[in-house]
């Protein structure tokens, strides 16, 4: 049962095949016994489930670790919030619990979300479960094992430069960031509020189309939430593409692997048999995202951070002055990549640097979603690879910058507030996923979800599950 998709288990609830109760209770049984070794969740949620009715029947949906949950820990993966209970629910878990989700556990994250591999969490990195050697991606990496590996059926992420759909591309599965302002950010802890966002990992397409028919929606809670109508998206899926156009940005094959590079060959193809359009485009400011990203993101992430200061909540260290508490709280309370982050911020917002990087980083990021705007009115959706290479080995990347240019290529739909998706499109010669990405223009995720779809029903990919031991 554990292997099916959401979709398929609904229906055979509405058979009467099974109980919502029989697939808790294994899903927790399956945790139990392989989670020790994948760590994938940092916590479980036992004995709470929702009535067998609503759209999800009760079925058990596994929430990243940034995401409140009423009554249960969230810790961000960070000692600073290891004992952190959560007061009120984040706004998709109110609209998950009325179509009677249940709510399994919370996954496994880079510290704050800050992170690209699920190696700087306070509790350890998540595997992958293709290869327990390689990381299972970040900073949504928890998330991503655990649909892959079968100890969910799917789960809540959330990407602020790539956090979904890389992990999603390491593990083999779906992983999509909405529209920014699709899905509301209340009860989501920030990291950078002009970047992130939640969004569904599942097996397949047809689950995450049925959870964003859930999880999306205006939020009066939500200052950056836009009120606008929401498309039933699993009216959107077909595998006819005619009259779709698609656009290729070809200097993005320059800078991956050749087996990434050959995957994207190979879904261009598929997509001109399918009927699409294949058009080059050009996006000539792409290549200073990353630049652009880490200033901007850091920069939020310093403002957004100052709260933990062992005053209100979270970690306090035990000191005799209160500046000396607050030096320490934050010393001890946080690991090192949060710090470099906080000091980056810091820096590039003070008072000599902040006309030199920050504000002149807002305006690249103008040109970058302009860029999007003119490819736009050529094209209906955009293909890029999802990551430069298939996962990497835990440990292996040690400096910054290497690990920052994972997220080369994810980074600017966050920039953009664009859409985007990566689906599994291929395997690696290391036995390990590859993953292709689709963009598509703002509040445009039923052609998204459409082009996807279209895809993934042409190739076994998204069904093929690891084995683990």
């Amino acid at each position: 049962m554990i292997e099916k998709t959401l979709h398929e288990l609904i229906e055979l609830i509405k058979k009467r095949d099974i109980s919502a109760k029989e697939i808790y209770k294994e899903q927790i049984k399956v945790i139990k016994e392989k989670n020790p070794d994948l760590n994938a969740y940092i916590s479980l949620i036992e004995d709470v489930q929702s009535e067998e009715s609503g759209s999800l029947f009760g079925l058990p949906i596994a929430i990243k670790d940034n995401i409140m949950i009423k009554g249960h820990k969230t810790t961000c993966g960070s000692k600073m919030l290891s004992n952190f209970e959560s007061i009120y629910n984040a706004t998709v878990i109110e609209k998950l619990e009325k179509a009677s989700a249940s709510f399994i556990g919370k996954t496994n994250m880079d510290e704050f979300a800050m992170g690209s591999s699920c190696e700087t969490s306070c509790f350890g990195p998540t595997k992958n479960p293709w290869n327990k050697s390689r990381v299972s991606g970040g900073s949504s990496g928890g998330s991503a094992a655990a649909v892959a590996s079968g100890l969910a059926i799917a789960a809540l992420g959330s990407d602020t430069g790539g956090s979904i759909r890389q992990p999603a591309s390491f593990c083999g599965v779906v992983g999509l960031k909405p529209t920014y302002g699709r899905v509301s950010r209340y009860g989501l802890v920030a990291f950078a509020s002009s970047l992130d966002q939640i969004g569904p990992i599942t097996r397949d397409v047809k689950d995450a189309s049925l959870l964003m028919n859930i999880i999306s929606g205006f939020d009066p809670k939500d200052s950056t939430s836009v009120n606008i109508e929401v498309p039933n998206y699993l009216e959107s899926l077909t595998e006819d593409l005619k009259g779709i156009k698609i656009g290729v940005y070809e200097a993005a094959l320059d800078s991956v692997s050749k087996e990434i590079a050959l995957s994207i060959e190979n879904a261009i193809q598929t997509y001109k048999k399918l009927g699409a359009e294949i058009k080059k485009i050009d996006l000539p400011h792409i290549k200073y995202s990353i630049s652009d990203y880490y200033i901007l993101a850091c920069a939020e992430a310093s403002s957004n951070l100052a709260r933990f200061d062992g005053v209100k909540y979270g970690y306090r260290s035990n000191d005799e002055s209160i500046e000396e508490m607050y030096v320490n709280t934050r010393s001890e309370g946080f690991g090192a990549e949060v710090k470099r982050r906080i000091m980056l911020g810091t820096y590039v917002l003070s008072s000599g640097y902040y006309d030199a990087y920050y504000v002149r980083s807002l305006r690249l990021r103008h040109l970058i979603k302009m860029d999007f705007d003119k490819a736009f009115e050529q094209v209906d959706a955009i293909i890029l690879p999802t990551t430069p290479t298939d996962a990497f080995k835990i440990g292996a990347v040690t400096k910054p910058l290497e690990m920052y240019l994972s997220d080369t290529f994810t980074i600017p739909a966050n920039l953009a507030g664009l859409p985007a998706i990566s689906i599994p499109c291929g395997i690696s010669s290391n036995n390990l996923p590859l993953g292709l990405q689709i963009l598509s223009n703002t509040f445009k995720e039923d052609i998204l979800l459409k082009v996807a779809y279209a895809f993934e029903q042409q190739h076994d990919y998204y069904k093929k599950i690891p084995i683990l031991e």
